[in-house]
């Protein structure tokens, strides 16, 4: 199984940014978490990160091509204003989970509104960096159930 991890702007700087909202641990550790998960189900996982839309965007279509299964995404502050991160995830049919490690839905008011998450299949917030080895289970669920029938 191939799965995608996309991180939007400012994650790269986890462990530097607002720690009391999004903790001390780093981008390594998130990225080790990621791996081992991947190691633990026997499955691919890629990361990617960019601070910049496009790149974000060419990503999720490259993901139409090359034999990606399941999309993690957690867009950033794309998430409550890209339209065109939301029509691209909308535009492939493998299962998607958007995630946020903060508790979004006690946040600022602006953070409440994801226009990305109604284009995926899950939204998965407040977990800290938990939430995207939930959102890994989540697909591998879904592809679990899907062979039993």
């Amino acid at each position: 199984m191939k799965l995608l991890v996309i991180n939007g702007p400012n994650l790269n700087f986890l462990g530097i940014r607002e720690k009391s909202v999004y903790g001390t641990q780093d981008y390594d550790y998130l990225l080790h978490m990621i791996a081992q998960k991947g190691q633990e189900k026997g499955c691919t996982i890629e990361v990617f990160q960019s601070n910049h839309e496009g790149a974000i965007i060419d990503r999720i279509q490259d993901a139409y091509f090359d034999g990606t299964e399941g999309i993690v995404i957690n867009p950033g502050a794309y998430t409550h204003y890209s339209y065109a991160i939301r029509d691209a995830l909308a535009s492939i049919t493998v299962p998607k989970v958007e995630v946020h490690i903060s508790n979004i839905m006690e946040r600022e008011e602006f953070r409440k509104v994801s226009v990305t998450a109604p284009a995926c299949d899950k939204q998965i917030y407040g977990q800290g960096l938990e939430g995207y080895l939930m959102g890994i289970d989540f697909i591998l669920d879904f592809f679990s159930k899907v062979v039993e029938k």
